[in-house]
């Protein structure tokens, strides 16, 4: 392991308190990283902190430590129900891990409580929890921690617990931004103390962010600590220990050269990144079958109570491949990754530089591989000048097996796998239209019928994109693919219930008249509106075709049907008039007569 140092704990101008060194040592970190010997003194001296530092730099200490030094100094001791510090972070993984972290600290502290507040929990636990062992150190993502000071009712009053708050953090700020928690950031701000230190920490700095800084952080200082060497000058967002490579394949060649690879790495540890979480469930689904005697794992954000356990566990493993989406690649420390593969390219260019720093974190090695389709190769230029994030090529690999073949066979024999395959094909192409780098990432530009070859289709779905599209170069299997069973027993029973109860309905409607699927209300009434407009509109262009002289003759005629009704004028010389009029064959009807008055 390369060290990345900046001396001793020892000598920080502040100096730490023997437990916090003996913890310190007891992790096997000797000396400090930059970032945490640039941030902890100032942090300690009661400065409000922004600090951007590459992934994978030991920002998670630079934060750890001063909360606990700015604890123990307080002059008034906390109770067991008053809020010291918040940590706030954006993912319930990364809210773990900083957990853990600090639990090593705060056992040599047996006066300071710990909590954890993150989805995927029974809130009522949480609350339960926090009555009966108190919460000093608060480590919770924005959705749990906001919907926690709405929980007054049930005996919690977080607003005055959190009076005596000395210290507010801020992890992975820019994401947090990005995740859409900006309103729960900024509800939460409002019931904490102004007199307060914050520390906000990030990656990246984004308008967003600084933003944030101007909001929650009263004159902050500045800190942006780069890679050092080569990478300083080029200021370069990734570690400076990774190797970036990127492949260039067709979209029909992809999963083969990621299978070929996995079976050739079976001994390391990797994360596959996938673009959507129906992606992960189709081709973690594939690689279970396909790459044997390796443990493959799959984790994304719809999973609601399985990703807490499935993080910890893959976190010990000393080899295995976990498939995952973005909710892996924002600082995640998952101990000695060797490699970080992306079958898809994320939908920003710094998610690409979080996704890579998953690996050679804090001077170990590691590297990171990017497949990209053979119209998206530009995207290496692109990260290069706007990442600062140079990488190299990786050339195809020879002899791979096709295993198409082999994923179209389990799509047959298994409904499920059918159905993964169509929803993942489906979500890949909706958000590759969304992706931000759209003059590279088009999706006029995709070769569908390669792509729908690469998922190993059966056939191609319905879908907007695809509507009146011809693919001549894919070729769907002759099969009903409604007559594909579930390997699920259960499933495929309640499947032909539902078929059979819709035969049914089919054969009890076929005597009526065919029945017409009415649309809805306010596309009625719309329809409704129009036609009315037009009608009035063809009326005012009716009544304009009316030249001045028939109107003059039009009212000549009335004013003579008024006289003969007074009776002033006989009915003969009422004939004449409309004669001389021109208008004889305006009929007594149109002039407002009746039947009996014109009968005489």
């Amino acid at each position: 392991m390369e060290h990345v140092t900046e001396g001793s704990w020892e000598s920080l101008p502040v100096p730490l308190h023997p437990r916090v060194l003996g913890a310190l040592r007891e992790l096997g970190f000797p000396y400090m990283t930059p970032v945490q010997s640039a941030t902890i003194p100032l942090f300690m001296k009661n400065k409000d902190v922004a600090a951007e530092a590459v992934t994978g730099s030991g920002k998670t200490l630079a934060f750890v430590i001063p909360i606990l030094e700015i604890l123990l100094r307080r002059e008034e001791k906390l109770k067991k129900s008053q809020v010291g510090a918040v940590i706030i972070t954006p993912t319930r993984e990364l809210a773990i891990q900083i957990d853990e972290v600090l639990s090593h600290f705060t056992k040599a502290f047996p006066q300071f409580s710990q909590i954890l507040w993150i989805g995927g929990r029974n809130p009522g636990e949480d609350v339960a929890r926090f009555k009966e062992h108190g919460g000093n150190i608060i480590v919770a993502t924005p959705g749990r921690l906001e919907d926690m000071f709405r929980r007054k009712a049930e005996g919690l009053d977080l607003a005055s617990c959190v009076r005596s708050l000395d210290v507010l953090v801020l992890d992975e700020a820019d994401r947090l931004l990005d995740m859409g928690f900006e309103a729960s950031i900024n509800t939460i701000l409002e019931f904490l103390p102004k007199q307060r230190r914050t520390g906000l920490f990030s990656a990246t700095q984004t308008q967003e962010v600084e933003n944030l800084v101007r909001a929650g952080l009263r004159n902050p200082v500045r800190i942006s600590v780069k890679e050092k060497g080569a990478a300083a000058s080029s200021t370069q967002k990734t570690p400076s220990r990774l190797e970036n490579y990127y492949m260039v394949c067709k979209a029909d060649e992809k999963f083969n050269q990621l299978v070929h690879f996995l079976r050739n790495h079976k001994r390391e540890k990797h994360l596959v990144f996938f673009s959507t979480c129906a992606c992960v469930e189709y081709y973690g689904k594939a690689l279970e079958a396909l790459v044997k005697g390796v443990k493959i794992m799959c984790i994304h954000g719809k999973m609601k109570y399985k990703r807490n356990k499935i993080f910890m566990e893959f976190r010990k493993l000393q080899s295995g491949i976990l498939v995952c989406t973005d909710v892996m690649a924002r600082g995640i420390d998952i101990p000695e990754v060797n490699w970080v593969l992306q079958y898809d390219p994320p939908s920003s260019a710094s998610a690409f530089v979080h996704r890579c720093g998953r690996t050679a974190r804090i001077g170990h090695g590691g590297s990171a591989l990017v497949f990209l389709l053979p119209m998206e190769e530009s995207y290496v230029s692109f990260l290069a000048i706007n990442q600062k994030c140079p990488l190299q090529e990786m050339k195809l690999q020879k002899n791979t097996a096709d295993l198409l073949p082999k994923l179209k066979s389990m799509a047959l024999a298994d409904r499920a796998v059918f159905e993964k395959g169509m929803k993942a094909f489906v979500s890949y192409v909706q958000a590759y239209a969304k992706h931000e780098c759209s003059l590279i990432f088009r999706l006029k530009d995709l070769d569908f019928a390669s792509l729908a070859r690469g998922f190993a289709l059966l056939r191609m779905p319905k879908m907007p994109e695809l509507r009146g599209k011809q693919f001549p170069d894919f070729v769907p299997v002759d099969v009903n693919t409604d007559t594909i069973p579930f390997k699920d027993k259960i499933r495929e029973r309640q499947r032909q219930k539902l078929l059979e109860q819709q035969r049914k309905e089919k054969t009890e409607n076929e005597g009526r008249k065919k029945f017409i699927k009415n649309k809805a209300w306010s596309k009625q009434k719309a329809k409704k509106e129009k036609k009315k407009k037009m009608n009035e509109k063809r009326k005012r262009e009716e009544g304009s075709d009316i030249e001045d002289e028939d109107m003059e003759e039009l009212l000549n005629d009335t004013r003579l049907l008024k006289k003969f009704k007074k009776g002033k004028i006989t009915e003969e010389e009422f004939e004449k008039g409309l004669l001389t009029s021109g208008k004889r064959s305006v009929k007594t009807a149109d002039l407002g007569m009746s039947d009996a008055e014109d009968d005489g």
